[in-house]
């Protein structure tokens, strides 16, 4: 099930959610998103309060956020029920849409992607270029797919 509140003490910053991605992108790509050694509560706040940005999508047929951390909000001007209800398609401007519709199916077939770099559009019209991100696919605790996740610590306003 997709987090719904914002990560916080209460719920462990969603520390279950944090535990796919970490997981997803070792097993993709080999690399951890923190330092191997924290626990899932412990990396789920870092992540949460990092100065780079994380975000999550669903599986859904027009996959919708189910996650960003502080970074990522203010990047986006938006908060927590804003971003977690935003179809992760309108964080890209309509020119921009089928190119990254063909970026996730890059990801989806080869599991990750590195260096990718486009210009997204935050809730008030401002453009940014993102650049250096990985983007990775997600595999629940069985193996399923869950979604695709982003982390990216570089960007420009342009």
């Amino acid at each position: 099930m997709p987090p719904q509140s914002i990560p916080s003490e209460h719920n462990e910053f969603l520390a279950e959610h944090i535990a796919i991605l970490r997981n997803s992108l070792r097993h993709w790509t080999g690399r951890e998103l923190v330092p191997p050694r924290m626990s899932d509560a412990e990396a789920a706040r870092y992540i949460f309060e990092a100065p780079f940005v994380v975000a999550s999508h669903d599986t859904g047929k027009d996959p919708i956020f189910n996650y960003a951390n502080r970074t990522a909000l203010e990047l986006f001007a938006m908060s927590w029920e804003e971003f977690t209800s935003l179809p992760s398609r309108l964080s890209a401007e309509s020119v921009e849409r089928d190119k990254r519709a063909a970026i996730l199916a890059e990801v989806s077939a080869k599991g990750f992607i590195d260096h990718y770099r486009s210009v997204r559009i935050g809730r008030h019209g401002r453009r940014f270029m993102i650049e250096d991100a990985t983007i990775w696919n997600l595999l629940n605790p069985s193996g399923l797919p869950y979604g695709h996740a982003v982390s990216f610590a570089h960007w420009t306003f342009v």
